[in-house]
Formats: structure tokens, sequence, C-alpha cells
């Protein structure tokens, strides 16, 4: 129940009053409308307002003809206003809030108009409320509220839906009808609903009234569904649009049967022409090309239609069927056409090359250059054609004969012109850009020829001035590259000294070097090395980048120069490309490549440890496993680099390279326990050996200062063979390595050292006696010594005679002696005695010859030496010689029986052994007379 049921009848207001106060309120909102501007912003509620009155309004129907009639000029008012409001302001055709709010104030218009309903006086009210619903709707449809058109144009059918057609004269009248069921099609077509709205146009043919513009106007509805149709992406759409296309045909030619004018006559025959040419496109994109080629007949035989898109429909037609003749004829006609516009025979051209090949590239040369001729043809149509002949690159013949007719296109003089002037910039930027792409795609696939070729090309598009100095010395620069790769040297020089002089930069210092370099000049390559250091850009990835050309073109020296140069830079110590150790290791492998290079290898090897001493070995080698590696890298091919220059005989660059194997050796790292003693021992040792080698090469004593330095080397030596010889335990590679030459050459060599220093041979015993001690003894290595203590001028015969006495018990005690080398040392012995000791230790030298023979009891013949035996025979028989001629008969005795003992032993001196025999009983028998004269003068006396 209303509150208004519930007031009293005294106080509730009367049916005219309440419908006065409303048409007032209704009054004064559209007096405020006709007062807006739209220079200032809308009431965003006066809309919303008018709506509400009309609400309460509608409450009090019916309504007395008057009222209608105030209702309905209200109405015309308001819908005036919002119509002056969209003529000032354009708001119309906005889609922001202001033109919304203009576009609800028409739809209220229209609701007054269908709250007034039918007016006494008013003729066809229900078609003029219907006007007013079907403009709303447009405006609706243009701001694509397609809900609000919708119910705007339900609104005015319902309105028109009660009137019978047949009676309608009016023109304009009948229009509405049909443009109102052509407005509900296209709204329903925005929505995607498709059936509905051909199903609406299929309606709107009973609405004709036999008009040729109705005829048009509905034709053209079915024709722009037929293009949006034909648009899409799906399968159907061309079927669809072929099919709206065909009912547009059909109206195109019933309206020109009921054509009253001559333009209304020509107006469809156009329309009709452009409906055929839609249709062809439809044929084209469905591939019925027959159908295309009939269509184009029709146009062309009956309708005597030329427009310019015919050629290109046909052309793409005869290429669908494969009749390529028949398409350029089509193609060589739009040339002679001065009426095709740029766009479609460039789009023409295009078309017939990408279906042609390569075959069609000179074909669409021609076509271009002959258009050039008849025609002002843009710039952009040229680069168009430039990028479609050139297409998307690739290797073989094809790309290549492609990009050959591109440059003979764009070298040609009417075609550079097109490009001139600064109207013409952006094009001449995109041509440049694509002979650039063309020619980096052939540098890449190594066709140097055909990319040298577009590269000079791209310099035709490149204007001379300053703004593109640089532009064009880098087109310099990639052509010395192309000429480079053609091994062109002189020409990449002429084109590298161009770019240099427009923009001297460190590019073009390298470029120059890799010309020299390739021309095998090594002075001039480093000098234009050692001048990139100068450039305002240089870095030092371009030494290193340097070294690698270098390499390449087996430049050694080069090389060896440019990493030699980028060394200098670590000393700065700024952040550089790659670690100091590993260019000194580069260097250090380029100049192993080659033979003759061992000082320079000796001098970088140097200077790696230079800098671990100034770094430290972990910056210097890096941290754990890469570090470690590093380390013995450079240990070991000191190693192989002494070892090797030993071998050859210089021993002077040995011991160098040996003395740094030991330092690198001796480097320990983060976290590391000391693993390569034995190695620092070995290089240690060895080294000493090559400075004593040196010596005796150069046939120049070593001096004081050397002779203590190679010592205090062999203390550290001897200090690490110490530790090791007294370990329990000794792994594989140090019994290798140690047993028994390193210990043997150790002690040699410091033997021969400390025989240098005056210190009267006691320090040489120590290190004989050690020697002989430790396990890795040796008697062939004290043979050695003990020959070499006993001769020269340094001779030192108690170690001589320590040495060889150790040795021949060895040798004896050997389960296989070697005689050979046991009557050597017995001499030997034998020798040191009666030379040292002379005849003041006969007994001694009697010894040494007593146990000679006893070695040589028991033996076989020949076993022991045959020569050493009768040297021990007739020295020992000879050493009674002096006795004898001294009347010392005991001692003469005793030697010539030693003499005749060893003989016995020693096979071939029977002879000797019997007149040995006979002079002793001579001398025998002598001395026994004497002997007893002296007895008989004795008894006298």
């Amino acid at each position: 129940m209303r509150i208004a049921e519930l007031t009293s009848p005294e106080i509730r207001p009367s049916h005219h009053d309440s419908l006065s106060q409303l048409l007032s309120q209704l009054e004064a909102s559209i007096n405020q409308c006709e007062l807006l501007s739209p220079e200032k912003p809308l009431p965003t509620n006066l809309s919303s307002d008018l709506r509400s009155t009309l609400s309460q309004l509608s409450s009090l129907v019916p309504f007395s003809n008057s009222i209608k009639l105030q209702i309905w000029k209200l109405s015309y008012r308001l819908w005036n206003a919002c119509v002056d409001l969209s003529n000032v302001a354009g708001v119309r055709s906005s889609g922001d809030k202001v033109g919304e709010e203009v576009v609800k104030l028409r739809q209220v218009s229209a609701d007054m108009l269908l709250l007034a309903g039918n007016v006494a006086g008013v003729p066809s009210p229900a078609l003029k409320s219907a006007s007013f619903y079907y403009k709303t709707g447009l405006i609706w449809l243009e701001l694509r509220r397609f809900d609000l058109a919708a119910s705007c144009f339900e609104k005015a059918t319902d309105l028109t839906s009660k009137l019978d057609a047949a009676t309608i004269s009016d023109a304009g009248e009948r229009k509405l009808l049909l443009d109102l069921n052509i407005a509900r099609s296209r709204t329903a077509w925005d929505v995607s609903d498709r059936n509905l709205a051909v199903t609406l146009l299929n309606r709107a043919k009973n609405l004709l009234f036999g008009s040729a513009e109705h005829y048009k106007a509905l034709a053209n509805q079915y024709l722009v569904f037929g293009k949006s149709a034909l648009s899409k992406i799906e399968g159907c759409g061309v079927k669809e649009a072929l099919k709206l296309m065909n009912e547009a045909l059909d109206l195109f030619e019933k309206g020109l049967s009921t054509a009253r004018t001559r333009n209304g006559t020509e107006d469809l025959k156009a329309l009709r022409s452009k409906c055929l040419r839609f249709i062809a496109a439809v044929h084209l994109q469905g591939e019925e090309f027959e159908s295309v080629l009939k269509c184009i007949r029709v146009l062309r035989e009956g309708d005597g239609d030329r427009h310019p898109c015919l050629p290109v429909l046909a052309m793409k037609a005869w290429l669908g069927l494969g009749r390529y003749g028949e398409a350029e004829k089509e193609l060589r006609g739009m040339v002679v056409n001065k009426g095709v516009p740029e766009g479609i025979w460039v789009s023409a051209i295009e078309a017939y090359f990408e279906a042609a090949g390569t075959a069609g590239a000179e074909t669409a040369k021609g076509l271009f250059l002959g258009l050039l001729g008849r025609c002002h043809v843009s710039a952009g149509a040229a680069v168009r054609i430039a990028h479609r002949v050139v297409g998307e690159g690739g290797s073989g013949e094809g790309p290549r004969a492609r990009a050959k007719v591109v440059a003979e296109l764009v070298s040609d003089e009417r075609v550079v012109a097109l490009f001139a002037g600064e109207a013409a910039a952006k094009d001449r930027t995109a041509m440049h850009a694509v002979l650039w792409n063309c020619a980096a795609d052939h540098f890449l696939l190594k066709d140097y020829v055909t990319s040298a070729e577009m590269f000079e090309k791209s310099m035709l598009y490149v204007p001379y001035n300053i703004e593109n100095r640089i532009l064009r010395a880098k087109g310099f620069r990639v052509l010395c590259l192309c000429h480079l790769g053609l091994s062109q040297l002189d020409q990449a020089q002429e084109y590298i000294n161009e770019a240099e002089k427009l923009e001297p930069n460190i590019a073009c210092a390298f470029l120059k070097f890799k010309i020299y370099l390739q021309k095998s000049d090594h002075n001039a390559a480093i000098s234009q090395m050692q001048g990139m250091t100068t450039c305002i850009d240089f870095t030092p990835d371009f030494l290193s980048l340097s070294a690698h050309e270098a390499i390449a073109c087996r430049a050694i020296p080069v090389a060896v120069a440019s990493l030699a140069n980028l060394l200098n830079f670590y000393s700065s110590g700024k952040p550089m490309p790659t670690t100091e150790v590993a260019v000194l290791r580069t260097l250090v492998t380029i100049l192993t490549q080659d033979s003759g290079y061992e000082q320079e290898i000796l001098k970088f090897m140097k200077r790696a440890h230079l800098r671990i001493s100034e770094l430290g070995p972990d910056c210097f080698f890096g941290k754990g496993e890469v570090g470690r590696r590093e380390r013995n890298w450079f240990a070991v091919n000191a190693w192989n680099f002494g070892t090797n220059t030993g071998k050859e005989k210089n021993y002077e660059v040995c011991a160098e390279f040996l003395r740094l194997a030991s330092e690198f050796y001796s480097v320990v790292l983060d976290g590391e326990m000391e693993e390569n003693n034995v190695m620092v021992c070995k290089s240690l040792t060895l080294t000493v050996s090559a400075m004593l080698a040196a010596e005796k090469q150069k046939q120049a004593r070593l001096l004081d200062t050397e002779v203590k330095q190679a010592i205090k080397l062999l203390e550290r030596a001897g200090k690490i063979l110490s530790s090791i010889s007294s370990g329990t335990q000794l792994d594989d590679e140090q019994v290798t390595i140690i047993k028994p030459n390193l210990f043997f050459i150790y002690t040699f060599n410091a033997y021969d050292l400390h025989g240098r220093l005056n210190d009267l041979g006691s320090q040489q015993l120590l290190l004989v006696k050690s020697f002989a001690s430790s396990k890795f003894c040796n008697p062939n290595h004290l043979l050695q010594i003990g020959l070499n203590a006993s001769e020269g001028p340094q001779s030192n015969h108690e170690v001589a005679t320590f040495a060889l006495t150790e040795c021949l018990s060895a040798f004896v005690s050997s389960p296989s002696p070697d005689y050979q080398n046991i009557a050597l040392v017995v001499r030997r012995l034998i020798s040191v005695a009666s030379i040292h000791r002379g005849d003041t230790d006969d007994d001694a030298v009697y010894a040494m010859y007593k146990q000679a023979y006893r070695i040589m009891v028991g033996l076989k013949d020949g076993e022991y030496p045959t020569d050493e035996g009768k040297w021990l025979a007739i020295t020992a028989w000879n050493r009674a010689a002096m006795p004898v001629c001294l009347g010392q008969a005991d001692a003469a005795k005793k030697w010539m029986n030693m003499g005749l003992e060893v003989a016995s032993k020693v096979a071939g001196m029977d002879t000797y052994r019997a007149c040995m025999e006979d002079f002793v009983a001579a001398f025998a028998k002598k001395y026994a007379q004497i002997d007893d004269g002296e007895s008989k003068s004795q008894q006298v006396v």
C-alpha cells in the first residue's frame, strides 16, 4: 500500500496537482539542459533526475490530450538541446563520460514520447517515437554499448510492428523501417550473433518498396558483412563471405532494374562492380582461380571496369594456375597503365616475385626500372621491392642471384636519385638497412664476394656529411673485412685507411694489424700492435686478440710481443680480462712450438717466479685445485726444458731451468702440504750438476761466489735427502727417483765443490762416509768416487782409500763378484798406498797384495783378469829390487815370494815363474853362503 493511500483525504494531493508538479519539475530539468554548455562539465545526475521524474509521471497515466501534447513538446525541447550540445562539442563521436550523458538524455527524450503515446493532431506518432529510439540506438552503437543500442532498436521495432507497412506512403518513413532492420542486424553482427544478423537482413527484403535506394542500402550492408566475414581467419569465413556477397550482387542487379535516374544507375553499377571485385577476391582467397578470372572477364567486358586492382587479381590468379607468362602480361600492363597507384603495382610486383621466386627477380627489376621512366616512384616503393627481392637470405645460387639483381637495381642512378634530400631520409635509412643486412647474411655464409658487393651498394645510401661519418667508417671497415676474407690485402688496406681517416679507433688499428700479419710483415705488425695502446678506446682485450691472430698466422714473434706487451698492464693493479699466470703460460706454450726460443722461455719463466714473490703464490697461481694445476704446469715445464737443454749440452741454460723448477716445486699453496720434496731435491742436485758441466764445457772455473751458491743449493738438497732417507717408509715414486743415482750425484757434486774450499778434506770424507752408510749406496758409485778422489790436482787419498776399500768389500761380498772391477780397485788401492804412504808403510802395501792373492785363490783360470794378475805378480816381484840392492834379504824374500805366489795363480806366467824360482834359489844360495861366512868369522873372532 502506498503512503498516499494511508494519508487522510483532506491532506492527500489531487491528481491534477501532482501532474502539474511533475511536469513543472520535468520542464525545470529541461530548462537546465537547454542552458548547458560543452565548455563546462555536464551534471552527472541530470539524466537520473529526469528519469526519476518520468517514472513518477508514468504512475499517473492515462493523460489528457493536452498533457500528452505538453509532454511531446518537452521531449522535443530536450532532444533539440541534446542536438545542440552534440553539434557544438562533437560529443556524438566521443566515447567519454560526457558523450554518454548526452545520449542518456536523448533516450529520456525518446522515453517521454513513448510515455505520451498517440497525440491527436500529430501525424504518425509511433514512427516519430521510433525515430527517436532509432537515432539514439545508432549513437549507442557507435559508442559500442551494444546492449543499450539493441534495447532502443527493439523498442522502435515494437512501435513500428503494429503498423501496416503497405499503408505507409512517406519515403522517409519507409526508409526508417528499412534502416531500423539494418541497424538491428548490425548490432547482432557486432555481438557475433551472425544468424540473427542475417535473418534480420533477410526480413528487410520485405521493406524495399521497389526503391533503388533501398536496394542499394540493403545490398551495401550485405557487402559490409561479406567483407567482415572475409577478413576472419576461420576457414568457413570464405564460404560465408561468398554467400553474403552473392546476396549483395543479386540486390544490386535488382536495384538496377528499379533505378529511374542516371545517377542512381551509375551508383548501382559502380557498387555492382565493387561487389564483383570482392567476389573475385573471395574466390582468390579460396584458391578458385578460374572463378577469379571469370569475374574479371565479366568486369572488363561487361562493365568496362578498369579498376587498378583487377590486374593484381588477374595476375595472382594466373600465378595460382602456374601460367607465369600470362601473369607477366598483366604485370607489364600495369606498368603501361598510369592510373594504377604505386601501392598496388608495388604489391603486385612483390606477389609476382614471391610466386616466381628467383626466376622473377630479373623481371621485377626490369618492371621497376620501367616504372621509373613512366611515373613518379617513391623511395619507399624502391625499399619494398629491394626487400622483397632480397628475401630472407640463405645459402646457394638462388640468394646469390637475387642479391646480384638487387645490387644492379639499387646502383641505378635513377633509383639513387629517389633518395636524395632530407624528405627521403627515413627511406634512405631503410634501404641502407636492407642492403646492409643482406650483405651481413652473405658475410656469415663466407660468401665474401657477394657480401662486399652489397656493402659497397649500401654505401650509396649513406650521405657524405659529418653526421654520417661514423656510418661511412663502419662501411669501410666491413669492406676491409670482406677483402681480408678474399685475401685481397691491398684493397683491404685501402678501405681501412679510408675508415681511419673518418674515425680513427681501435677497430681500425686492429684491422691494419691483421693486414700486416697476413702480409707476413712481422715488424710492421709489431709496430702496429704497440701503437694500438695509444687509441682512446683501447682495452687490453685487443692485445689478447692480437696474440690469437698472430698464432693463427704462425707469427710467433708477433704473438710473443703482443702477450709481452699485455704483461705490462698487470703491474698497474687494474682488473684484467685474464689472469697473469694464464698469459705467461700461453707465452711459454707459444714459444715451445718452435726451437731456438730457450732464452725467451727462460725470461718469462723468471718473470713468473718474480711475480710469485711479489704477489704471493695464491694471488698469482690462484687457489685450490686451479692454483695447484698452474703451479705444477710451470714446475713440470721448467723441469722438461732443463732436461731437454741438458740433453742438447746447453748446460748453462739447463742449470737456470732446473733451478727455476726447484723454486716452482717449492711453492706451497694455501692449505697444501709439502708434496714435491723429491722433485725439489732432484732439481737442486741436477742444477749443480749442470753448473759443473757448464764449467767443463766452457773450460772456465766457477767463481768462489758461484761455488758457494752451488754449495747452498746442495745443502738444501742434502736436508731433503736426509729427511727422506731417514723416513721409515718411502713410496714407489721416491724410491724410483732417489735410488741410487740422486744420492750419488749429490755426494759426487758436493765432494767436488767442497774440495775447492780448502777445508783439508774433512768435509769430503764425511760426505763419502754418509753416502756409504746410506741405504742407497752402490759399490759402482763408490768406485767412481774413489777413482775421482785418487787422481787429479785435488785428489784426496783418505777419501780414495775409504771409498775404494768399501767398494772392494762390497764387490768381494757380492754373490756374483765382478773381478774386473775388483782388479781395478786393487790396483788403484795399491797405487794410492804406494804414492801417499811410500816406504814408510810397506806392510800396508804388502797387505793389499796379500788380499789380492787371497781373492785369486780358488778362482778358475782367467776368472781374475790375466793382465791384472800379471801386473800384481810383476809389481810385487819388482818391489824386491830395492831390498836386494840394499842387502835387505828378508824384505827381498817377502816380495819375491809374493810375486811367485801371485804368479802361480795367473795363467801364462809359467816361464816367468820358472825364472823367478831360479832367481829365488840363487838368491837363497848366495845369501846362505854369506850367512855361513859371517858365522865363521864370528867364530874366529
